[in-house]
């Protein structure tokens, strides 16, 4: 169920991914000629118009093949790490929330960078008309094993400092949004994970146009990059600062959305599922209940159930009064 709710949330962002891959990768101080896009909209226009409405999802595959492990390995190691970092009295420090959440963003990249190299050269195959028809397969062979790893350095860049940013800042905004008891609705999750993705998204987009850069295959007339400080100083000396920033507004419409549903999902099934390996359960996930309605705070085992047990005494009483039978008695330690 969990990867249904990534695959969907994945296609419905992908053709966002597209155009902020496409306007990265524009060279306006080097390409010869007039600049294919004005802005995202006009990119998305001319897709459409020129490659369809399957041109916008180009590349969709390796993205829904790797964004499975890819967030499964963020979510276990930063919340792994922050049960490490934990204080005995229960507490977790900021800067310890910080050093989880880039733990788990490094840990990611061993699924990121492959998928990323793939489906970014797939987006951008669609600008230049060609009888050769590219291919998932087709880019794997051409770069081997190592090749897929190029641009990890500017993976890295950006998803160490993006997942350091988030997981506080979702964890913080959780808080904020529980109510008075510390339980957090599935609604006030889902707000949480979109608002923390806006500042982890914004603030990263220089690393990514520098790793989309790096990853794609340089066209005739175009700048190449020999590693991750030349392709910086090329930008900036080319095309100015705001060239870094390229694609922020597509970064944060796609990345915010989908991680709140993909920390909605997380904690949902770790409320429905969740099995005690040592660590600690989610923050705002026990609703508690009065079972007397005198607030006492008991939380009990199903919700659904409140009541039940007394409502059914004086038939079991009755059941031994009428046919004779004796039940075991249990007493509820106090």
């Amino acid at each position: 169920m969990c990867i249904l709710i990534l695959a969907i949330g994945a296609t419905a962002v992908y053709p966002i991914d597209l155009v902020k891959t496409r306007m990265q990768n524009q060279r306006a101080g080097s390409f010869i000629g007039e600049l294919m896009y004005r802005n995202s909209f006009d990119c998305f226009k001319k897709v459409i118009r020129h490659e369809g409405i399957f041109g916008l999802y180009r590349g969709l595959l390796p993205q829904l093949i790797g964004v499975a492990p890819e967030k499964a390995a963020k979510l276990t190691v930063n919340d792994l790490v922050r049960d490490k970092l934990r204080q005995e009295n229960g507490d977790l420090a900021v800067s310890a929330e910080i050093i989880a959440g880039a733990c788990a963003g490094f840990s990611q990249v061993i699924f990121t960078n492959p998928l990323e190299i793939v489906k970014i050269r797939l987006q951008v195959a669609g600008e230049i008309a060609s009888t050769k028809k590219l291919s998932a397969i087709t880019v794997i062979k051409e770069l081997g094993f190592f090749g897929l790893y190029k641009g990890a350095k500017a993976c890295f860049l950006r998803d160490i400092p993006f997942s350091a940013i988030y997981f506080p800042a979702y964890n913080h905004v959780k808080q904020a949004f529980a109510d008075e008891k510390g339980y957090n609705h599935p609604l006030s999750l889902l707000a949480a994970g979109c608002i923390a993705g806006v500042p982890a998204a914004s603030l990263v987009t220089p690393a990514d146009v520098i790793k989309t850069r790096l990853q794609v295959v340089a066209r005739k007339g175009q700048t190449t990059y020999n590693g991750l400080v030349d392709c910086a100083m090329k930008i900036y000396k080319e095309e100015g600062p705001r060239a870094f920033w390229k694609g922020t507004g597509a970064r944060v419409f796609r990345s915010s959305p989908q991680f709140g549903v993909t920390l909605l999902s997380y904690e949902i099934l770790q409320r429905l599922f969740y099995v005690d390996f040592g660590g600690s359960r989610p923050s705002g996930s026990e609703k508690l209940v009065s079972v007397h309605g005198a607030g006492d705070g008991i939380t009990p085992s199903n919700p659904d159930h409140i009541g039940g047990y007394h409502a059914v005494l004086p038939i079991l009483e009755g059941i031994e009064s009428k046919f004779g039978l004796v039940f075991p008695k249990i007493k509820s330690e106090k």
